[in-house]
């Protein structure tokens, strides 16, 4: 899959889960992917919950890694 198509199923994922962090009253931010590594910004009350590995690691990247294999991780940069 061309880096254009990944980055734009990317975000289109993104867009489908902000609505549930912002019931939380988070956000997500799309970054960058780069070397198969999807970079994002988790702001708001996600940018300080004790549960944003879990929410990164065992929900973002599964749904991520179902569509887009090629993806080996997820890497929250911090504001």
């Amino acid at each position: 899959m061309k880096k254009e198509n990944i980055e734009d199923k990317i975000k289109e994922m993104i867009e489908n889960i902000r609505p549930y962090l912002n019931m939380d009253g988070g956000d997500i931010e799309y970054v960058k992917y780069e070397d198969n590594y999807v970079y994002i910004k988790l702001t708001g009350a996600c940018e300080f919950c004790l549960g944003q590995d879990s929410t990164i690691n065992d929900g973002l990247l599964k749904m991520m890694q179902e569509e887009i294999p090629e993806i080996k991780g997820i890497i929250n940069i911090p504001i």
